[in-house]
């Protein structure tokens, strides 16, 4: 009888895949070697994976491009990365290795931006796309960059006070988008997004504010689903309606030259995980074509808006298993060494799934179980798992430690839980390490970040007079591979 855990996986699952093998009874990452890396840096961990970064932007690239010559499509294509996914350095320079571009959400963004400039790793030739509700230090933030020559600035007017805002802080002619307030799914709570303009409001939007501004010129139309690119009837009927508004502008706005469809893709959350993204990006680039041609107007150059696509795959978290209650006949609970509040805000907030697999036993025996995280919060636990809301592992044995991975975290959970902060329970947060490849391929390592310690909330908390904060060491070694 197959009892064992691998068994279990290979029968259940097309297994290993790209990303995942197990060697020796041992998972491996991109051919990161996990149970080695827990072992030099302890658990919890949280990792991040930096080629993995790299390696999504230039796929959907290439899709892009594949598409584009395949229907002979005479505008071109620019990757936006949203910084709103993470905003780390150690992402964005990443990113940046790549050609790419940049969709901002709020003023500090900006204030990144003219970082990167400085070092070079943006120019004046990188689009800079801005939406979201812009109050006044974003406004005025937007009109430094422009001011100071960033002539790829492009603001995304929200509502309608937001061009006389930019045009009193903005030195000479600017160039804007307007952003389609989409209909929401049928399920949700409310019919229409609160950002944007709605539809129909566009076009008289345009000759009342835009078409004889001389300051003014419109350059983009925003299109953004909430629920992503999907191939649903829902998706396919929004973006026609966008194509609609879109000839519509373009007939009457010859500077109108570019579509952004924002919504990124979906990214892998389960072993069965299956999308085709290659037949999306060339069914979006056939219905905008068949669009503009029916109508006889010159097609769109494309703006694609990418967060968790870009760097969700890359990031992952590592717990160790501490102990497992046996609550009642049926409950088996294994307590992780951490919380996902505090670490997968989303595995809670929003019931999100992550792919979770365990690094090492893979040839133990399995049982069925739920996670606990280590707060006293009911909420705190995780059963969300692709085998059908239940998680099986290997049977816990105190004698033999075992280690959860949770991968593909690498988008928003710094950020909702509050990087560097306080944390529910004060629960610390666990040390955070970087990933990434020589020019020989093999794997170095460096600390990002330590786990924090008491003193660190006792500063935030007020309890301790904060002293001249010291620059952590950073930890490099190389990890070689076979």
């Amino acid at each position: 009888m197959n009892t064992k855990y691998i068994d279990l996986i290979n029968q259940t699952f097309d297994f290993p895949q790209e990303e995942f093998k197990v060697d020796k009874g041992e998972l491996q990452f991109h051919g990161i070697d996990l149970m080695q890396l827990t072992k030099q840096y302890g658990a919890p961990l949280k990792f991040t994976y930096l080629p993995q970064i790299s390696n999504n932007i230039n796929r959907a690239k290439g899709w892009f491009d594949k598409a584009i010559k395949k229907h002979n499509y005479e505008g071109n294509y620019n990757y936006c990365y949203c910084t709103k996914s993470s905003h780390f350095k150690h992402v964005l320079d990443e990113a940046l290795k790549n050609n790419i571009h940049i969709e901002t959400s709020s003023a500090f963004d900006i204030d990144i931006i003219e970082s990167l400039k400085e070092e070079g790793k943006i120019t004046d030739d990188t689009y800079v796309i801005s939406n979201g509700f812009k109050r006044a230090q974003y406004i005025t933030n937007i009109a430094r960059l422009i001011n100071n020559g960033h002539k790829n600035a492009i603001p995304i007017i929200d509502n309608y006070e937001e061009i006389d805002l930019l045009s009193k802080e903005i030195k000479g002619k600017f160039n804007v988008g307007i952003r389609i307030a989409s209909e929401e799914e049928p399920k949700f709570e409310f019919y229409t997004s609160r950002l944007g303009i709605g539809y129909k409001n566009i076009v008289p939007f345009y000759k009342s504010q835009i078409a004889n501004n001389e300051k003014v010129e419109l350059k983009m139309l925003h299109f953004f689903i909430n629920t992503g690119i999907r191939d649903n009837a829902y998706y396919w009927n929004e973006l026609l309606k966008c194509l609609k508004v879109y000839i519509s502008l373009k007939k009457i706005c010859p500077s109108l030259n570019s579509l952004n469809i924002g919504g990124g893709f979906p990214i892998k959350n389960s072993l069965v995980f299956e999308f085709d993204y290659e037949y999306m990006v060339d069914e979006i680039v056939n219905q905008i074509q068949l669009a503009c041609d029916e109508e006889d107007v010159e097609v769109p150059n494309i703006f694609t808006e990418f967060g968790s696509f870009t760097v969700g795959e890359s990031g992952g978290a590592v717990y160790e298993v501490l102990y497992q209650k046996q609550q009642n006949d049926r409950e088996k609970w294994n307590m992780i060494n951490s919380s996902f509040i505090t670490t997968l805000p989303d595995t809670w907030a929003i019931n999100k799934r992550f792919i979770l697999l365990p690094l090492n036993r893979w040839q133990d025996n399995y049982e069925r179980v739920l996670l606990g995280g280590l707060t006293c919060d009911s909420d705190d636990y995780y059963n969300s798992e692709q085998h059908m809301n239940a998680i099986y592992l290997p049977k816990y044995n105190k004698e033999k430690p075992l280690y959860l991975g949770f991968f593909n975290t690498g988008a928003y959970q710094e950020t909702i839980g509050g990087f560097g902060g306080l944390q529910h329970c004060l629960i610390p947060s666990p040390k955070h390490i970087l990933i990434d490849r020589n020019a020989n391929g093999s794997i170095v390592t460096r600390v990002f970040s330590e786990q924090q310690k008491s003193e660190d909330l006792l500063n935030i908390l007020g309890y301790v007079k904060p002293e001249k904060q010291q620059e952590p060491k950073k930890e490099v070694s190389e990890i070689y591979f076979k």
